[in-house]
């Protein structure tokens, strides 16, 4: 589920539609959880569909780390790629915002961390980085797991609409990681390595 201080509001002609904060959402805020109507689809799910099925879901779904398409019901398929992105995807199942978003700003997210299966070149950013690869998330994790740890504590700081997506097992797991008794999880743990492949060195 999207954060509900959000809408979808068109961008411009190359991205199209976009997921736009209508409030304030400071650093440290659950952007997005998995809830219970978020729908998954197994590769051989996939395959029985018929193309204008699988057209749709190649649009609109991530791949988790056990290589099934997620499909998000609502708004949160619609938030796009950014090699600068403002939020973070983390190894528990949501999304915080890494930056505070501001009334108007578009929330975005690195496709590098889900899972895609083809090379695709971004929007010119401005960046070192040009094009999403299938194995970012090898490459990049210690980059993403840097900018989580710098807002993590935040999490129990701020309000959170989204709170009761999360199980009482992993809150109770953010507060020990904030506090130092426990590790954060890396995002590299979102990575879904197709059988047969192998692992990418670090970049």
């Amino acid at each position: 589920m999207i954060h509900p201080h959000t809408e979808i509001r068109f961008i411009n002609d190359q991205k199209g539609h976009g997921v736009v904060a209508t409030q304030f959402i400071p650093a440290g805020t659950i952007t997005w959880a998995l809830d219970k109507l978020d729908r998954e689809f197994s590769p051989a799910e996939f395959q029985k569909l018929d193309p204008l099925y699988q057209h749709i879901l190649d649009t609109y779904t991530y791949r988790n780390k056990n290589g099934n398409m997620v499909l998000c019901w609502d708004n949160g398929r619609f938030v796009n790629h950014s090699f600068k992105s403002n939020c973070l995807s983390t190894a528990y199942d949501f999304e915080i915002a890494i930056r505070d978003i501001h009334p108007g700003e578009e929330l975005t997210d690195d496709y590098g961390y889900l899972n895609v299966t083809t090379p695709f070149e971004g929007i010119d950013e401005g960046t070192s980085r040009k094009v999403v690869y299938p194995d970012d998330l090898l490459n990049y994790s210690d980059i993403w797991d840097k900018q989580l740890l710098e807002v993590f504590p935040n999490i129990t700081e701020v309000n959170q609409p989204l709170k009761n997506l999360v199980s009482e097992e992993v809150w109770l797991k953010i507060k020990r990681i904030i506090s130092g008794d426990a590790k954060m999880a890396s995002i590299a743990e979102n990575y879904y390595q197709p059988k047969g492949s192998k692992k990418s060195a670090k970049a």
